[in-house]
């Protein structure tokens, strides 16, 4: 069995690389003595068009008794089958194998199947009557020995029957041209929610995905949110991603909406999230809201019956959940939402049903990945473990810190490899440390200065003798630690110190080298030896972190 199509990608079934695990956007199945030179032809013909990707049965070509490997590997390898019933459709039992084979699809890897009733009334294909039970009777005779594949073909037919689908003489009243238009623009909303761009080198995601997998718990009824946290650059975006690749197929629609916080903080920002939420939710184009309290509202109507996957990635404020997911009865039974935060806190104050911790790659998973960016293969060059080893310390299985220093140092000489390494000692790679910024720059002043002082003086430290030498200063620092904690910028260990990426630390000491680089008398905190003992020897009275000494008392 041979068939036509519009591009031959390889067929893939990972289902976290960045190229879909189908080899057709559409399978189309037709009978092609009543369609293929007409009403298919043209439909087939304004798909491709538009860039969509077709396998079509070719009904002229050579069959044998069953259907060939070739045909299956397509049916299964297309994320949509389109089924063109006609009046002889039912006659072939070619298409009936098809169509029993594509909705096994549907059930087994959520395959959409959507059927189209060309001059053929839905009920004939639901309840085998018209032209579909004179095909029957026939099938009856023909296959008396194999009964039980007829009584599947009529379980197959009353199964599409009831899909939804399109009616040529209700959506157009038998103007073919109208009515292809119009499944070409429901089908490219369809094919609009496509796989996300994950990573080039999706390095460890694997586990993580089944472990959030589980949290999700995809078979179980009702709503169910869980949160995804952690520190800025740590994966959480990937992971996010990849979950929704695996799983969006099994929903009704879909919806990611990338980079919340920074959207939000535009003009009318929430309400452009909610009718990108809301567009790409009922597939309709160009949908508006007008203010946030009516998009609430319209979600609120629109999609309580509708099982649906939301992402909602990078949220930094309760508003933008309260204006996007306010509450479980606004969605359907069996919908899921995933929320990407670096704020622990705020899933907290949804009480969201399940929390993960993205956490930094393990010392196997960072070298792969860091290998990946810098020698284009899993493992390093020679004469490069030992420098690689130095990066990974630096970046502490941050994946964001060596995916950046992988690309910097990618081709370059030992020689510019040393020198590169004993720069970021003393400063940090720019790329990173705006990324990591980012939490910081969302603190109050008070708790700013509070990570200053324990990014510069106090890590390691007992956390209740750091809150003793804190409100000494005159912070609040009881609830200036736990905000630390809960935006993932502070850790406390299990023998209460304090804990904190070296990575954030470095961010922090230089925020402060940066108040004056060439003067290091004026900079607010002083924690490098050599900086600290060239400031006594040249100044009588130095001023550090608001409070004055007098070089004699060191």
């Amino acid at each position: 069995m041979a068939g036509k199509s519009t591009q031959d990608k390889p067929y893939s079934s990972s289902s976290l690389s960045s190229t879909p695990p189908w080899k057709y956007d559409i399978f189309l199945s037709f009978r092609g003595e009543d369609t293929r030179k007409n009403f298919t032809d043209h439909l087939y013909t304004a798909l491709v068009q538009t860039g969509i990707h077709i396998f079509r049965d070719d009904d002229e070509l050579e069959r044998g008794k069953e259907i060939s490997l070739e045909l299956l590997k397509a049916i299964r390898g297309s994320r949509i089958s389109i089924i063109v019933f006609s009046k002889n459709y039912a006659s072939s039992r070619w298409c009936l194998d098809e169509l029993v084979e594509i909705l096994e699809c549907r059930k087994t890897i959520g395959q959409l199947v959507l059927p189209i009733f060309y001059d053929v009334d839905p009920s004939d294909v639901r309840k085998q009557t018209g032209s579909f039970a004179k095909a029957f009777a026939r099938h009856a005779e023909c296959f008396v020995a194999e009964i039980e594949k007829v009584e599947r073909w009529r379980d197959a037919l009353t199964e599409a029957g009831n899909l939804s689908g399109w009616d040529l003489q209700n959506v157009a009243n038998g103007h073919e041209a109208k009515f292809i238009q119009k499944i070409v623009e429901d089908v490219l909303c369809q094919v609009k929610h496509t796989y996300l761009n994950v990573a080039k080198h999706p390095v460890g995601m694997d586990s993580r995905v089944n472990d959030i997998m589980l949290l999700l718990n995809i078979a179980s009824i009702g709503v169910h949110v869980i949160g995804i946290y952690g520190m800025g650059g740590v994966g959480k975006t990937t992971l996010a991603k990849a979950v929704y690749n695996r799983i969006f197929q099994q929903f009704e629609s879909a919806s990611f909406l990338a980079d919340v916080r920074e959207v939000s903080g535009q003009q009318n920002g929430l309400v452009h999230l909610q009718e990108q939420l809301l567009s790409e939710i009922l597939k309709k184009k160009n949908l508006t809201v007008g203010n946030i309290h009516r998009g609430i509202r319209l979600m609120k109507e629109r999609l309580c019956s509708k099982r649906i996957i939301i992402v909602l990635d990078d949220v930094d404020h309760i508003s933008q959940l309260n204006s996007l997911a306010g509450n479980h009865d606004w969605f359907g039974s069996r919908t899921r939402i995933i929320i990407t935060t670096r704020d622990e806190h705020l899933l907290n104050q949804i009480n969201v049903d399940d929390k993960y911790e993205a956490k930094e790659l393990i010392y196997y998973e960072a070298l792969q990945l860091f290998s990946w960016h810098a020698f284009g293969q899993p493992t390093p060059l020679e004469n490069y473990l030992q420098l690689s080893n130095g990066v990974l310390k630096y970046a502490g299985g941050l994946p964001l810190a060596l995916e950046v220093l992988g690309s910097y140092l990618s081709r370059r000489t030992i020689p510019e490899w040393i020198s590169a390494c004993e720069k970021l000692k003393h400063v940090p790679h720019n790329e990173i440390l705006q990324k990591l910024r980012i939490s910081f720059d969302a603190l109050d002043d008070e708790v700013k200065d509070i990570f200053l002082d324990i990014g510069c003086f106090l890590v390691g430290m007992d956390k209740e003798c750091t809150i003793n030498i804190l409100d000494g200063c005159g912070f609040f620092s009881e609830i200036g630690i736990s905000v630390l904690t809960s935006r993932c910028l502070l850790k406390i260990n299990e023998e209460n110190q304090l804990r904190m990426h070296d990575l954030l630390r470095d961010m922090g000491r230089e925020i402060i080298r940066k108040e004056s680089p060439k003067e290091p008398e004026k900079r607010s905190r002083l924690w490098f030896h050599k900086d600290v003992c060239d400031v006594l020897k040249n100044q009588k009275v130095i001023k550090i972190n608001h409070l004055l000494f007098d070089k004699d008392t060191f």
